[in-house]
């Protein structure tokens, strides 16, 4: 193009020479661009949520260090070789240290996460459920004209309050995931004495003191049906709330929507699996009523189970059930999702025998980035307790080649849908809509590498999990309103044009992936990678918890990676508790007791 263009630059600083303003930013595709600082160029350090702008400006030159990581935003213009830099974002003050690997960096943000959602839902009226709502917008204020209330939007906000107290231990955030885990049961749930299950409404409708069930999904991609990822993300919730109090209400409506799964999603058939889709009516996933969703599988249907809820309920409860249904999860992945001879993406969705379904909806033949991402991460969860040799090739492989289809390797960051192949004399893969990228697919790819860096004691994982999080923390913090921007365009710069897009809550997006993320960020970073302790807080009901047993492993990390350090209970030391096993014993009391576990590294 022939005119002035802006754009952005993420990498590695080669050179700067102070005569002239020369600066060499080397990006993670290998490219090294000659930069000149514009003579009006400012710099900001990276700013977490609830922080006050941090200028650098004065000390910009000095920090342009050998080998520092930045963010450089500036100008092409067409008679010019060098590309002038506006504005410089530095994520570390130091060359080798980000700021978001600082111990408290994501407890600070998963407190503002949760502050934001409880103001914008609630206001100062206490917590109240039936004044939520699934829209919020980019300020955090409550639909006026859409009166929805979506089971799985309240069931992820439900998580991100559970996990706020669990790395805080601040009331407010328990008493909102309570009583929304208490408001899902009262008006989400529906109990089939007949058949032993639980399932859930897709939502209701409230306004005023009138309320309208809605049973079947209305979203446009599963209409008249009941959705397998609506289900599952109804638990994710509560099950987080579950590890804090041991309700076992709570644990009983698990089972039973677990059994839901079991009985009626899953393919008893020698090909197995979990259906997609059933009929709201018979239950059937083979009903002619379902349409393009008859007798299909998909990532979510399959996959989903195991970050939204059963590593969780497996970590909370030791059954050994929920232990084999992860397995027979990631075989099933293993086994059915790659696709190598013809993509490097794998395949998503499936007929009811596995024969890949590249005609679905807006899918067809495509990739969603984030999911191949997710899929690494997870196997990494499992491997870390059944360490099967797939597992962990299959992570490998896929973090090995997302990076270069899926990220962008000049600005940052990770793109959102692209076309599965190329064609005729293409070197890139297509995106499908645009070149945006969404916030949960960057968790994916911070997660993933994170994990991968970790365990596997990798520093090229390592690399890539820094350069996630720091576009992530650069570019999607919302720090004038609160919470995150649901999208970004390419350059970094937020998507605001309308729809879902510019809300903070919508029927994609209520709290789940962006506190998740805090919370095993901080996992991974703290306990697995430098090595420092945290603490994590319960409070268990008078009679929650089998046996008075609490398990308070915070994931599935490496065998004798972590142990116990100290106990509190009321602010009094407590030791009674199984260091290497990661169990308290809880006091047999008739009174709610608090908790404060400090985890450390082995």
């Amino acid at each position: 193009m022939k005119t002035p263009t802006s754009d952005l630059i993420a990498g590695y600083v080669t050179y700067f020479n102070p005569d002239g303003d020369r600066l060499g930013i080397k990006t993670s595709a290998g490219d090294e661009f000659h930069t000149v600082l514009s003579p009006m160029a400012y710099a900001k350090m990276l700013q977490n949520l609830d922080e006050s702008y941090i200028d650098v400006t004065g000390k910009m030159r000095s920090l342009l260090e050998s080998g520092r990581y930045l963010y450089a935003y500036g100008i092409f213009y067409p008679d010019s070789p060098d590309f002038e830099v506006k504005f410089l974002v530095f994520v570390g003050y130091q060359v080798d240290r980000f700021l978001f690997e600082n111990p408290t960096w994501w407890v600070n943000q998963v407190r503002s996460l949760a502050n934001f959602y409880l103001n914008a839902q609630f206001g100062k009226d206490g917590i109240d459920y039936r004044h939520y709502r699934t829209h919020l917008s980019l300020a955090g204020i409550r639909s006026t004209t859409n009166y929805s209330q979506e089971t799985d939007t309240i069931s992820r906000l439900v998580y991100g309050f559970a996990t706020a107290y669990l790395m805080t231990g601040e009331e407010p955030f328990l008493e909102a995931a309570e009583k929304g885990t208490e408001y899902l049961r009262e008006h989400m749930r529906f109990l089939d004495i007949d058949n032993d299950i639980v399932y859930w409404y897709h939502g209701i409708n409230v306004k005023d003191k009138l309320e309208q069930k809605i049973f079947a999904s209305e979203f446009s991609d599963d209409y008249y049906a009941i959705p397998a990822y609506e289900q599952i993300y109804a638990l994710a919730g509560l099950v987080q709330t579950y590890r804090i109090n041991g309700d076992a209400r709570i644990l009983n409506d698990a089972r039973l929507t677990v059994k839901l799964f079991e009985q009626f999603f899953r393919d008893r058939s020698e090909y197995g699996g979990y259906f997609s889709h059933l009929d709201p009516v018979t239950l059937d996933p083979h009903s002619e009523a379902l349409g393009q969703n008859k007798g299909k599988k998909n990532w979510n249907s399959i996959g989903d189970h195991a970050p939204a809820y059963l590593i969780n309920l497996w970590l909370a409860t030791g059954e050994q059930k929920y232990f084999q249904m992860l397995e027979n999860t990631f075989d099933t992945i293993v086994k059915r999702f790659p696709d190598y001879g013809y993509s490097p993406f794998v395949q998503e969705r499936f007929y009811a025998d596995w024969s890949p379904d590249r005609s679905w909806g807006w899918q067809q033949d495509r990739a969603v980035v984030g999911h191949n991402l997710k899929i690494a991460w997870n196997l990494l969860r499992m491997y870390n307790i059944q360490p099967k040799s797939e597992y962990l090739e299959l992570a490998c492989k896929i973090a090995d080649l997302m990076p270069e289809v899926g990220s962008d390797r000049t600005r940052g960051g990770w793109y959102d849908v692209v076309e599965r192949r190329l064609k005729n004399n293409e070197s890139y893969y297509r995106f499908v809509w645009h070149d945006r990228k969404a916030w949960w697919q960057q968790e994916q790819a911070i997660l993933a590498y994170y994990i991968l860096a970790a365990c596997l004691k990798n520093p090229r994982y390592h690399q890539l999990a820094q350069a996630a999080a720091s576009f992530y923390n650069a570019w999607f913090l919302d720090t004038e309103d609160g919470g995150v921007y649901f999208n970004v365009l390419a350059n970094g710069m937020p998507y605001l044009a309308g729809g879902n897009e510019r809300n903070k809550s919508s029927h994609s997006m209520s709290g789940y992936h962006s506190t998740e993320l805090c919370y095993l960020a901080a996992v991974y970073t703290n306990l697995l990678i430098y090595k420092q302790p945290m603490d994590f807080y319960f409070k268990p009901l008078a009679d929650g918890f089998d046996q008075r047993i609490l398990r308070v492993s915070p994931d599935i990390l490496p065998p004798n990676s972590i142990k116990i350090k100290a106990c509190e209970i009321d602010g009094e030391k407590y030791t009674n508790f199984d260091s290497q096993g990661l169990t308290v014993t809880l006091p047999d009391s008739k009174d709610r007791v608090k908790l404060k576990v400090q985890i450390a590294p082995i």
